[in-house]
């Protein structure tokens, strides 16, 4: 028994050998399935979409994305900005330490071999 999975686009169309129902993952790929139907001759091509409308073939102008649709990574979030680190000054490795030597406790000579 294979998996269901659910589309969210059904589109539909019929031809003079009969009707054709395609399931379609997205509002574009079902759109350019529309399209192509519409060219292949066949006719009453529908789109159904997720929320049930079923859209005619004089209305799939509306499925297309508005010009004001940005991409996702265009899209501004509505999280807060973090803070800015603070700045650390730069310490060169190259450069002597300017601290006074401490005082090392001995702990005597060390084992030979």
């Amino acid at each position: 028994m294979g998996r269901t999975t659910r589309v969210p686009y059904l589109v539909s169309g019929t031809n003079e050998y009969g009707s054709a129902n395609l399931g379609r993952g997205s509002a574009t790929v079902a759109l350019r399935l529309a399209r192509k139907l519409l060219r292949d001759g066949y006719m009453d091509v529908r789109i159904c979409t997720p929320r049930g409308r079923v859209l005619q073939a004089d209305e799939l102008s509306e499925l297309e994305p508005q010009e004001s649709d940005m991409a996702k990574g265009q899209q501004r979030s509505n999280r807060e900005a973090k803070k800015p680190k603070k700045d650390k000054a730069k310490v060169i490795a190259a450069a002597p330490s300017r601290k006074e030597a401490a005082w090392q406790p001995d702990f005597g000579p060390g084992k030979k071999k």
